[in-house]
């Protein structure tokens, strides 16, 4: 069964870029091109597509008001594409499958291609996406509450074109590098731009622990604290990893180390 596609971009160019691309799959069905919001509707109303590569910024109406005005309608597979990162993190919060950042390349194009060819067969088949409701709850769980502190629960990474996001429950530890933070995950590590103080007050206290200026860790991968000099401790990591504390820091492992008796 063809997958029926339309491609709403106010880009000529990119309209002819992803149509070229889409052209040499034999799975899609182009079924039309927009080249604004309102045109946008009017299409997806029409011809009820089921996939849909949507521009964020566009005339009369933008990628997002596209959605809003058709909120009570079916809504297809949507992949955005743009030139602006700092869509990304609202995007998935409006159910996008995926998120191609201009200039993207045939390969990171057929990544998301493929991605939505095996959702869009997994919904015709009856079969949810579990994968990707988690990761919307897992969004929606970090926007702020009025009556409860929300604690961050996933991180934005931008690198080479793409958007990776991570959990933060994923992390063994984070050190400063400079204007960025570095966050390590079992044998990979990722630079964020970030300071120390700033992610400190996004992570879960009871989880996270700050044991030097340039140091927090996750309190669940610490296998051992050794006694150093002048109140300061090696910390050992369930990885074999040792880290430092300073002084200046002492106090919060010996709350934990209160707690813990």
């Amino acid at each position: 069964m063809k997958i029926k596609t339309i491609i709403a971009d106010d880009e000529p160019l990119a309209r002819e870029k992803i149509r070229n691309l889409l052209e040499e799959d034999p799975d899609i069905e182009l079924i039309g091109e927009c080249a604004d919001g309102v045109e946008t509707v009017t299409a997806i109303r029409n011809q009820q597509p089921d996939l849909v590569f949507l521009d964020v910024q566009m005339p009369e109406l933008d990628g997002f008001g596209v959605l809003k005005a058709l909120r009570h309608s079916n809504m297809p597979t949507l992949i955005f594409v743009t030139a602006y990162d700092q869509y990304a993190l609202r995007a998935f919060e409006v159910h996008a499958l995926d998120y191609l950042l201009k200039p993207f390349d045939r390969e990171r194009f057929q990544k998301a291609l493929q991605r939505a060819k095996e959702h869009i067969r997994k919904e015709k088949s009856g079969e949810v996406n579990e994968k990707l409701l988690t990761l919307l709850q897992d969004l929606k769980s970090e926007k702020s509450n009025h009556h409860e502190r929300k604690y961050l629960e996933r991180l934005v990474i931008k690198a080479g074109g793409r958007v990776t996001f991570l959990k933060t429950e994923e992390i063994d530890w984070i050190e400063a590098a400079g204007n960025y933070i570095r966050l390590y995950i079992g044998k990979d590590s990722h630079l964020l731009r970030d300071t120390m103080n700033n992610i400190q007050t996004k992570l879960d206290p009871e989880k996270f622990l700050r044991i030097h200026r340039s140091t927090i860790l996750k309190i669940d991968r610490i296998k051992e604290l050794q006694p150093w000099y002048h109140g300061e401790y090696v910390v050992t990591l369930e990885n074999g990893k040792q880290l430092t504390s300073s002084r200046s820091y002492r106090h919060q492992l010996g709350t934990l180390l209160e707690n813990s008796s």
